[in-house]
């Protein structure tokens, strides 16, 4: 018997899952981002039309599992798709990356949405934001004491107060290092992500004596099984595609 497997993903973890999953299974984007044109699995790109759309794909789909890769931030998918296996009776798993924790020497400002960030950046100049797309619905609100230097995957032409970057990590502690001295950077604003692919802009931060001002996680929805890492995903993974084909 063939298992299908819908992956939720549009992360770089999410991509390393894909990259493992065959033809008859699905990989699910936003659609925000690149594409990835080189994935056996099928790919899906575009929203489900909530919780109630989502349990219909499964249903169509014959889809037995759904494993949710996306971002820690993507709160309200997560809940879809936890409820959407509730109506539909598949099994709801989740890749749970664990976020990063203040090291000696860290100044990190907890904030829990844009108004707090907006709060703990007014005494500073020049902040770089690593926080997605959010602060682009912002640009038209830059305080006159402030530049803006906004780093997502959106390209954006900006304004003469912010400075939009497109660009993907992985990144360096060299190339953090040579931004922040060259936008003269002296706040960072980050969700708390968790992960290697971002986590040098925090070491730059430190060494630099920057504060980070950092986003609170939301809350998300308990998956019947849950996993720290994307290694131990795979494996369980494959295991079940194994036991699945055997059944």
């Amino acid at each position: 018997m063939t298992t299908r497997i819908l992956l939720l993903g549009g992360t770089g973890d999410a991509l390393s899952i894909a990259r493992t999953l065959g033809p008859q299974h699905v990989y699910s984007l936003a659609g925000l981002g690149r594409v990835p044109a080189d994935l056996a699995c099928a790919v899906r790109v575009g929203g489900f039309g909530g919780a109630e759309g989502l349990a219909r794909f499964l249903a169509d789909e014959n889809i037995a599992l759904v494993f949710d890769a996306t971002h820690p931030y993507a709160a309200q998918i997560s809940a879809n798709a936890a409820r959407a296996c509730e109506v539909a009776q598949v099994q709801y798993w989740a890749l749970r990356r664990a976020p990063w924790q203040p090291q000696p020497g860290d100044d990190w400002r907890m904030v829990s949405g844009w108004g707090g960030v907006v709060e703990a950046i007014m005494p500073f100049s020049r902040p770089l934001f690593t926080l997605g797309r959010e602060p682009l619905a912002h640009l038209n609100e830059v305080p006159e004491h402030q530049h803006w230097t906004i780093r997502c995957l959106e390209a954006h032409p900006g304004h003469a107060r912010a400075r939009v970057i497109d660009a993907r990590g992985p990144f360096t502690s060299e190339g953090e290092r040579a931004l922040f001295t060259e936008a003269r950077i002296d706040v960072v604003v980050s969700k708390n992500s968790g992960g290697a692919a971002t986590e040098a802009k925090l070491a730059v931060a430190r060494e630099m004596g920057l504060p980070v001002v950092m986003m609170q996680r939301p809350p998300l929805p308990d998956a019947q099984r849950e996993f720290a890492s994307v290694q131990e995903a795979i494996g369980a993974l494959d295991d079940y595609i194994k036991r699945s084909f055997h059944a």
